[in-house]
C-alpha cells in the first residue's frame, strides 16, 4: 500500500501583503477575496491542493494588524488559532514594504515552529538588490527553511513553493478527498464575491462598516438561481454610498457580482441586493457564524 501524506499550511502575514491572491493563485481559481483595501479578509479559508500523492491544505487567515473592534480581534485571533494547529507555517511579506514592526512581532511568535517558510511576495516591484537586505535580515530572525521571492500576481515562484510545502508535510491518511477544492459555504462565497464588487466600486467613500449577507437561494423551474443578499451598512450616509444616485451604484454592483456567480458557477443567477441601515452590526456575533469567528467579551 503506497504512503500518503497529507498537512495544514497556514498563509499568515500583515494586511494587503498578498495572502489571498497567493491563495487563489495556488487554487487557479477565485476562492478568497481579494481588494485594494486592507484588512479585507476576516474568515479562515481552507482550500485543497494536491501535489503528486501529497495533500496541501491551505489555511488563508486574516491578516495580523492592531485590533481595535470585536471583529477586528475576531480576525486576529482566528489567524493565530490557524497557526498553532499548522504543520507547516507560510509567512508572506509584501516585499516592498519590507520587515515591519507587524512582521517582527508576528516572527517572534512563530519562530519555534518547526516548518516555518517565508514568501517574498510582490518582487517584480522593486529592484533585485533591495531583497538581499531584506532575506538577510529575516535568517537572523528565526531559523526559516526556505525563503521564497515570488510574485503572486504574475504566478512567479508558485510552483516552487508547493514543491518545498509538499516536502515537510506528514505521513497522513488524505483529511480531504484527493482533489483540489475549498471549504467555503456557498451563502458565504457568494457574499464575499459581492463584498468584493462593493471595495472595487467604492474606493474611498466607504470604509470597512459593511456586511453581506446571503439570506436564501433559491432555484426556479427552470433552473435559474434567485440569490437574495442583505447589505448592511451603519448609516444612512453609508446607505446612499452605496445604492448611489438613481440606485446606479448598487446595480453596477450587483451586475459585476452576478457575472462573476455565473462565470464561476456556469449558471444562470439574478442577484437581489437590499441595503439595511443596522448601526450595531459589527457587534453581533451572529453576523459572523458562516464566517467561523469566534467574538470575546
Amino acid at each position: 500500500m503506497r504512503k500518503t501524506y497529507s498537512g495544514y499550511i497556514a498563509i499568515i502575514g500583515s494586511t494587503n501583503a498578498g495572502k489571498s491572491t497567493l491563495m487563489n493563485r495556488i487554487m487557479e481559481r477565485k476562492v478568497s477575496i481579494v481588494s485594494h483595501k486592507v484588512q479585507t479578509t476576516r474568515t479562515r479559508l481552507r482550500a485543497v491542493k494536491m501535489v503528486g500523492d501529497r495533500q496541501l491544505i491551505f489555511v488563508d487567515t486574516p491578516g495580523v494588524f492592531k485590533p481595535a473592534r470585536r471583529l477586528d480581534r475576531a480576525m486576529v485571533g482566528a489567524a493565530m488559532d490557524a497557526v498553532s494547529d499548522a504543520d507547516a507555517i507560510l509567512l508572506v511579506i509584501d516585499a516592498k514594504k519590507g520587515i515591519t514592526d507587524t512582521v517582527r512581532n508576528l516572527v517572534a511568535k512563530i519562530k519555534g515552529h518547526k516548518n516555518l517558510f517565508v514568501a517574498l511576495n510582490k518582487v517584480d516591484s522593486i529592484r533585485k538588490q533591495e531583497l538581499l537586505p531584506i532575506a538577510a535580515e529575516l535568517t537572523q530572525m528565526a531559523d526559516f527553511k526556505e525563503i521564497f521571492m515570488i510574485s503572486a500576481l504574475k504566478n512567479d515562484g508558485i510552483k516552487q513553493v508547493l514543491n518545498s510545502l509538499a516536502a515537510v508535510m506528514p505521513e497522513s491518511p488524505y483529511l480531504f478527498d484527493a482533489k483540489d477544492a475549498s471549504d467555503v459555504p456557498d451563502a458565504l462565497y457568494l457574499s464575499e464575491l459581492t463584498r468584493e464588487k462593493i471595495y472595487r466600486y467604492i474606493h474611498q467613500e466607504l470604509p470597512y462598516h459593511i456586511n453581506v449577507l446571503t439570506e436564501r437561494v433559491e432555484v426556479d423551474d427552470e433552473g435559474i438561481l434567485d440569490i437574495y443578499q442583505k447589505i448592511s451598512v451603519q448609516n444612512e450616509a453609508h446607505k446612499k454610498i452605496v445604492i448611489g444616485h438613481g440606485g446606479v451604484q448598487l446595480k453596477q454592483i450587483g451586475t459585476a457580482a452576478r457575472h462573476d456567480i455565473q462565470d464561476q458557477w456556469g449558471v444562470n443567477a439574478r442577484l437581489h441586493l437590499f441595503v439595511r441601515v443596522e448601526p450595531d452590526w459589527e457587534n453581533k456575533a451572529e453576523n459572523y457564524e458562516e464566517q467561523g469567528l469566534v467574538f470575546n467579551k
